[in-house]
């Protein structure tokens, strides 16, 4: 292995694999699109009394199952013995972060699902194979008079959903990196700015004909917002392990200027994920660019830099234990 990487040693430790940094990684994005999504039909499209689903809405709305059932797959596929996750539910401890989670996604997943199949409840009727699911179609028209209530509970599932990963991490003292309670709002901001880029995305891509400008600089101006929140809450969360005193500074100095994973933090975290998108940002409101490619860009950007914080949290925290 390469001097820059460390000695093949240090990995012997590593128990939460690639795959739960991808997992934290697919249940942020989900989060994070909803809420985007419930922003933007609570601050732009109502306000506009619009007949039609804005494509903002629409591509956090199908983003978001996908995102969390794949990660579910995922994380379920990387158990040891993935037929006993049903465990987690018998063996409920409303004390245990884990079970916690689980709840969460339990009360989260079929709601997100509901509300998918009312944003796009007119292209489901439009399919005539599902003609004999008549009665499926009267369902779902009917849960419109209770659509507030579902998106109310929505977002407060949405939020769990976006930081109880951070809580399930700062929950485990042994690991100095993770014992904090930064943790779980650095993981709810980078799991927003996610969703922005996402729906911006794929809106743009798939949803063009019900692109509405106001709603992509309203997302822009968010992005701004969340990203300059981001900045200073990484900054908090170092410097609140730095006097920590101890191992757990001694653990911060090494994260932070050892080894490749300091540089996937400096140049991945910081550079591509967060000042790289905010300089796009900066550019876009004042120019009014929001052509595809310029955003796919902003948007990869931003993505790659939420997934390389989930990698380096996972794995420097069971590397550097002091």
């Amino acid at each position: 292995m390469s001097p820059m990487w460390g000695s093949t040693a240090q990995y012997e430790v590593i128990h939460w694999s690639w795959a739960i940094a991808v997992y934290l990684f697919l249940a942020g994005i989900s989060a994070g699109s909803i809420i985007v999504a419930l922003l933007v039909k609570w601050n732009r499209h109502e306000r506009s009394n619009s007949s039609i689903w804005d494509a903002m809405i629409k591509s956090g709305t199908l983003v978001a199952p996908v995102s969390i059932l794949a990660g579910l797959f995922l994380l379920v596929a990387d158990l040891g013995r993935p037929l006993s996750f049903y465990w987690l539910l018998i063996r409920f401890n409303p004390l245990s972060v884990m079970s916690l989670g689980v709840l969460f996604l339990l009360i989260y997943t079929p709601i997100v699902l509901v509300f998918t199949l009312l944003v796009f409840e007119r292209t489901i009727v439009k399919y005539t194979w599902l003609s004999p699911l008549g009665s499926f179609v009267e369902w779902v028209k009917s849960l419109h008079s209770y659509a507030k209530t579902i998106e109310y509970f929505l977002m407060a599932a949405a939020l769990c959903v976006g930081s109880y990963t951070g809580f399930l991490l700062s929950a485990l003292y042994a690991i100095p990196l993770w014992n904090s309670p930064v943790l779980p709002i650095v993981f709810l901001t980078s799991s927003i700015s996610s969703g922005i880029a996402v729906n911006i995305l794929i809106g743009l891509v798939f949803f063009k004909s019900t692109i509405n400008t106001e709603s992509i600089k309203y997302l822009l101006v968010l992005d701004l917002r969340v990203i300059m929140t981001e900045l200073p809450l990484l900054g908090i969360f170092f410097i609140g392990l730095f006097y920590g005193g101890g191992e757990v500074s001694s653990v911060a100095k090494a994260a932070l200027s050892h080894g490749g994973l300091a540089l996937v933090f400096w140049l991945g975290v910081i550079g591509i994920g967060l000042l790289l998108p905010l300089a796009t940002v900066i550019l876009a409101l004042r120019s009014h660019v929001y052509r595809v490619g310029y955003i796919l860009t902003n948007a990869t950007a931003v993505l790659l830099g939420v997934l390389l914080l989930r990698y380096y949290i996972i794995y420097a925290g069971q590397i550097y234990l002091g």
